[in-house]
């Protein structure tokens, strides 16, 4: 990370592509959909690269891309100005599975993306940083820029809203059914 701080570009390449499918999963939340989250990441890239004299060691390069790519994302959103469906994104290849997505039957995955697609893109970006990307609140307080009870009151009600929809969905389900 001081290497690539420094300037070093095979040094910040290696860190890009470290945290690459990371980035990829929060632009896709953050525009809603996977189509065109290469491109906000690519972006993203450029901008971290720009700034990267700004990276602090002590920080955590993750956290201070995560921010780039989050900022990119919501850039990207705002310039689409429509809100698109979040698509499941497929697995990226040679990668591992994550025993909790394991877990989780395929119609459970579909419900609960529709829930977090009917959220706003803040909501959204929370819910992808804890709970796809496995964040500390202090690691989302750096991504966020914001004090850490400002991430765990913006996390409750994120949490709370997305209850909220996954509920909503239920019952939607259950009056279709018995029509």
């Amino acid at each position: 990370m001081r290497r690539a701080s420094s300037g070093d570009a095979a040094a910040f390449g290696e860190l890009l592509t470290r945290h690459r499918s990371s980035a990829l999963r929060v632009a896709t939340v953050m525009l809603g959909t996977a189509s065109g989250a290469d491109d906000v990441v690519q972006d993203a890239d450029v901008r971290a690269w720009r700034a990267h004299a700004t990276i602090d060691p002590a920080r955590g390069f993750r956290s201070w891309y995560l921010h780039v790519v989050a900022n990119a994302g919501k850039n990207a959103r705002r310039s689409r100005g429509r809100r698109a469906a979040l698509e499941l994104r497929a697995p990226h290849e040679g990668s591992v599975p994550d025993p909790a997505d394991r877990a989780v039957t395929h119609i459970e995955r579909v419900a609960v993306i529709a829930a977090v697609n009917r959220l706003d893109a803040d909501d959204r970006l929370v819910i992808a940083l804890r709970h796809f990307e496995q964040l500390t609140e202090h690691e989302m307080s750096e991504v966020l820029a914001c004090p850490v009870g400002t991430v765990k009151s913006r996390l409750s009600r994120a949490t709370a809203r997305l209850r909220a929809q996954l509920v909503r969905l239920q019952k939607e389900e259950l009056d279709d059914r018995s029509r």
